[in-house]
């Protein structure tokens, strides 16, 4: 007999009612029939005043989408979350809450196990952090243009000066060479932080052989005998896409791996189908997912809360543009680039939506 057929009814009801979480079993017709002491709190009411009330009853107000739980749990058979649901409890206190249901069959009968728990202070504190990093990109990108716009109105500066007294025509105009060369360099430096300029050309075409061109490129300036493993799904169908722009945001996260790399390191490609690609305020649709990982050092901590944002880098040396870049062009494309890293591990994740 295993240790948990030893548990008795009274101490397995004792743990469910001590959780944390309120979790309550509602029938088919969204009447509660089971609740813990978590939901008795949540609510502010007594288990008797709850026990057989409907759902909606429990709360003066709420957005929780009862028909999708009724479809997803109750008929699919689905696990289905909502994660920041307003409610107006019957006390007129406010929250928000997250939410997740779960089919149970019980005697031949479905029911829904809802868990909720409240998210304020989780929401509260994400947004304290969201501000403070703005804060810290927000000074980060003025110090960056303020170093970079610096050295050519020196050069400008100088120039000028040297034109007022120069009278040698020869060297007139080597002064006036180097104006317009250094406005020239605070232009492009302008177009770059607004980013591509140019509408994606897109066309049916095999994202392997894109990613392929990226191999060779990325070959070419390998010097640090580097791997580069490629584990491709060969079913993928042709995308709709500007081949150029993918080519170039996987070059640039290929080539930022490269120079984070050691000796002897591994940066590894890989595509698949994800069926349950999501953007805010959009249905679910199939995307294609390009990862590009490697086993380098991970990314630093004290910019990976703001690595998509212009002039963020580590890099020595580097204008910390090219992710804010290549951020703008996946979205072009109404798709998705995220970063997850740890010591020994970093991934990007392009997700480009199928055509419909």
């Amino acid at each position: 007999m295993s240790n948990e057929q030893n548990f008795s009814p009274e101490l397995l009801n004792a743990i469910w009612q001590n959780q944390t979480t309120s979790v309550m079993l509602l029938d088919k017709n969204f009447t509660l029939v089971y609740a813990n002491t978590s939901t008795s709190e949540l609510l502010g009411l007594g288990k008797k005043r709850i026990i057989g009330q409907t759902f909606n009853s429990l709360f003066n107000y709420h957005s929780v989408d009862l028909e999708r739980i009724a479809q997803y749990s109750l008929i699919d058979g689905v696990d289905c979350s909502q994660h920041r649901a307003d409610v107006v409890f019957i006390d007129s206190r406010h929250a928000k809450i997250a939410i997740t249901s779960r089919q149970v069959k019980f005697k031949n009968e479905r029911y829904i196990l809802l868990e909720c728990r409240k998210t304020d202070e989780e929401i509260k504190h994400d947004k304290a952090s969201n501000q403070m990093h703005q804060y810290q990109a927000a000074r980060n990108l003025i110090r960056g243009l303020a170093h970079e716009i610096k050295n050519p109105l020196g050069g400008i500066r100088g120039a000028a000066q040297l034109l007022q007294y120069e009278v040698d025509q020869q060297e007139r105009d080597e002064c006036a060479e180097l104006i317009i060369e250094q406005a020239d360099r605070l232009r492009e430096l302008v177009d770059r932080l607004l980013g591509p300029n140019q509408l994606p050309q897109k066309s049916y075409g095999n994202i392997h052989q894109t990613l392929e061109s990226v191999v060779k490129l990325s070959t070419l300036d390998n010097c640090k005998n580097i791997s580069l493993v490629k584990d491709y799904d060969p079913s993928i169908p042709d995308v709709f896409i500007d081949q150029g722009k993918v080519q170039q945001v996987v070059l640039n996260i290929v080539r930022n791996a490269q120079q984070a790399l050691v000796d002897g390191g591994e940066i590894k490609i890989k595509t698949r189908i994800n069926h349950q690609y999501r953007r805010p305020g959009k249905a679910p649709k199939k995307a294609l997912l390009i990862q590009v990982s490697d086993n380098g050092p991970g990314i630093d901590p004290s910019v990976r809360e703001t690595l998509f944002y212009p002039m963020i880098t580590n890099k020595e040396g580097g204008s910390g543009l090219g992710l804010s870049i290549a951020q703008t062009l996946i979205d072009q494309h109404d798709g998705y680039i995220d970063c997850d890293s740890w010591p020994g591990h970093t991934e990007f994740n392009i997700y480009l939506p199928f055509a419909d």
